[in-house]
């Protein structure tokens, strides 16, 4: 496989307030890590999953050396199982 994009998909954004603090806390969390095949310069039109990636974030990730994960290693509980298939050739 050449080069592919790594993105996020992203649980709705919430707020949290710490009462105790008076902080808010807003964001979104991952929910999955995905990969696409890149097409000249951008993804393209969906993960080797199969989901359309204009519904995901990208993340500018990029395995340090060839033994890297292709994901984040944060993620590694959060990445996709049929994107990692695809990418390991099983």
């Amino acid at each position: 496989m050449g080069a592919i994009a790594v993105l996020l998909e992203l649980e709705p954004a919430t707020e949290v307030v710490d009462a105790d603090v008076g902080e808010a806390d807003i964001g979104a969390r991952v929910r999955a890590v995905h990969a696409a095949p890149v097409t000249a310069t951008d993804p393209s039109a969906h993960t080797l999953c199969g989901q359309p990636v204009d519904e995901l974030e990208p993340e500018p990730y990029t395995p340090a050396d060839t033994g890297a994960p292709w994901y984040p290693p944060e993620y590694h509980s959060r990445r996709c199982l049929d994107c990692d298939a695809a990418l390991s050739g099983g």
